[in-house]
């Protein structure tokens, strides 16, 4: 895998470690442990490996048994070592950024962003993506290869005197949330999303030509 070897080759340059990696100390010990058994260690669901903010809001071991179906079958993220993972794939522990620059790959965002871009393409022909990626994933698709209305964006905002601004780490939970909603109602359109009624966020509203759907934070 050339993502794979590319990264053990660099973090064998001194130095070279914690700036890719993005961590230090124990974590940055324990990020090394995982790369050096990446090959033979045990595999979870991504839907359960992977459990940031946002994850631990959408709940995902908690969610009915229709709705983790629904999870499962359509939840895909950018990964920076695997290009684009289902809810359902089993993968290892790692730690890779999608914004690390791997030498001789350069940023991975760009490197994976053909493949990433024609995987969800494909998936945009029966169905809209909807995305709530981070912009550091959300650079890994260029958004003018779907059909029109097959990429929808989704973003959390606070709004007030100085006008408006992405709510970031601190939105991550009503990400979570929102997500969460959208499994639980079967959200599939854009009538779906902004009909949506999540707690912390106001309704949901249609910008930008009908290419992003804009919740804003009130609490």
């Amino acid at each position: 895998m050339e993502v794979r070897d590319a990264v053990r080759q660099a973090l064998c340059a001194p130095g070279m470690a914690d700036t890719l990696l993005g961590v230090r100390g124990a974590h940055l010990e324990r990020a090394l442990a995982e790369w050096e058994h990446l090959d033979i260690a045990s595999t979870l669901p991504a839907a359960t490996r992977y459990s940031g903010v946002v994850w631990g809001a959408l709940g995902g071991d908690s969610l009915p048994t229709t709705a983790r179906r629904r999870l499962l079958a359509r939840v895909v993220v950018p990964s920076g070592l695997w290009g684009l993972v289902a809810a359902r794939d089993p993968i290892p522990a790692y730690r890779v950024k999608m914004a690390a620059r791997v030498p001789p790959l350069g940023l991975l965002a760009t490197w994976w962003r053909p493949l990433v871009t024609a995987a969800l393409v494909t998936r945009a022909r029966r169905s809209v993506v909807m995305d709530l990626l981070p912009q550091e994933h959300a650079a890994s698709i260029d958004v003018a290869a779907f059909r029109p209305g097959g990429h929808v964006r989704v973003e959390i905002v606070d709004e007030g005197p100085a006008g408006r601004r992405s709510v970031g780490h601190a939105g991550k939970s009503l990400k979570g949330a929102l997500a969460r909603a959208m499994l639980l109602n079967d959200a599939r359109t854009v009538s779906d999303l902004t009909g949506l009624v999540v707690a912390g966020l106001g309704p949901g509203r249609v910008e930008d030509d009908g290419r992003a759907v804009v919740f804003t934070r009130t609490g």
